[in-house]
């Protein structure tokens, strides 16, 4: 079945191809209707950056397509490199893989009876803290927080891929850029590549708090990709029967690691109001639910009634027998 045309969807329209993101957020510039809020979150108490860094040498790696019959390369124009993530298989070996790993000293890990660490909801959604106890008392005597190292090691698994701009020509002897691509492994689950590093973070008080002080983790990393000796004459082999190729690359591995540790807290703040969104669909119904309720405090001056009356469901009389006479 071909695809129908849609007279609401211009094509000379939709010329970008990315969008800008719109947080419902507005302001007008005035402390009119700003309004002191408090606000139950995750404060950092103290955090450190690290960057590390990794080499892969890989040989003799297929890409695909073909060089076209007849054509030669004259050089590379661009390598670009990313990780490799299969969105319907999270499990999926291929995946690149980030774990950081951590061993504290001068403090540890509580852990649960089976000896597993205790872990606690992060603002990403997921069980990604982990509580941390140590004995605090001397530095809470100075009013101070106390330290902790850690020796982190983050192991790195699964695949890149590998697009390279090359400029070839043809059997036309006309100039072109051709693109070619490749999955490439970096190292197994099995086998990863290791990398080590060590920290010092400070704690607050264990004892004057209603909560341990939390530890978390989490890296990014990219990749970037020569190759092997930036010579093509050596580095890019081409079948000239089929025109297969096979290229030798180096892939640096660029990794940034941050390590935060986090106290629940409840601070005041200054706020503006609830995002409001415009929808973008003409709407069929007369009214909508919100999403969030009224804030209600003694600063209020609606009287409860008519608070009540807000919340009442409205069928809309009037519209409907306005509408009617009309027709």
């Amino acid at each position: 079945m071909g695809s129908k045309y849609r007279p609401d969807i211009d094509p000379d329209v939709i010329t970008d191809r990315c969008c800008d993101a719109n947080t419902g957020c507005e302001w007008d510039g005035t402390l009119r209707n700003v309004v002191t809020e408090p606000i139950y979150v995750q404060k950092v108490y103290d955090a450190t950056l690290v960057n590390l860094q990794a080499l892969s040498t890989v040989n003799n790696v297929r890409f695909t397509p073909n060089l076209p019959e007849g054509s030669r390369i004259l050089r590379a124009l661009e390598i670009r490199c990313r990780r490799f993530f299969n969105p319907s298989n999270i499990k999926d070996p291929r995946n690149f893989n980030i774990d950081p790993d951590t061993i504290l000293s001068g403090g540890e890990f509580v852990r649960k009876e089976n000896g597993e660490c205790v872990e606690v909801v992060g603002p990403d959604g997921f069980t990604s803290q982990k509580l941390i106890y140590a004995d605090t008392s001397e530095c809470d005597d100075e009013e101070r927080g106390t330290p902790v190292f850690g020796t982190q090691r983050v192991r790195l698994s699964g695949n890149v891929v590998i697009e390279i701009d090359l400029l070839i020509l043809d059997s036309r002897d006309r100039r072109r850029t051709f693109t070619i691509t490749a999955n490439v492994p970096i190292a197994t689950i099995q086998s990863p590549i290791v990398l080590t590093n060590f920290f010092e973070l400070c704690i607050p008080s264990v004892h004057d708090s209603a909560f341990f002080p939390r530890f978390a983790e989490f890296c990014n990393v990219n990749c970037e990709t020569r190759l092997g000796t930036n010579s093509i004459t050596r580095d890019i082999d081409v079948c000239p029967e089929t025109g297969e190729i096979r290229i030798d690359l180096i892939i640096a591995l660029c990794i940034t690691c941050e390590k935060k540790i986090i106290v629940p807290v409840q601070l005041c703040v200054l706020s503006t109001g609830f995002p409001e969104l415009s929808p973008e669909v003409s709407p069929i119904c007369s009214s909508f639910p919100t999403l969030f309720p009224r804030q209600i405090d003694e600063d209020n001056e609606t009287s409860p009634d008519e608070d009540c009356r807000r919340h009442k469901f409205r069928l809309g009389a009037e519209r409907f027998d306005s509408d009617s006479e009309e027709d």
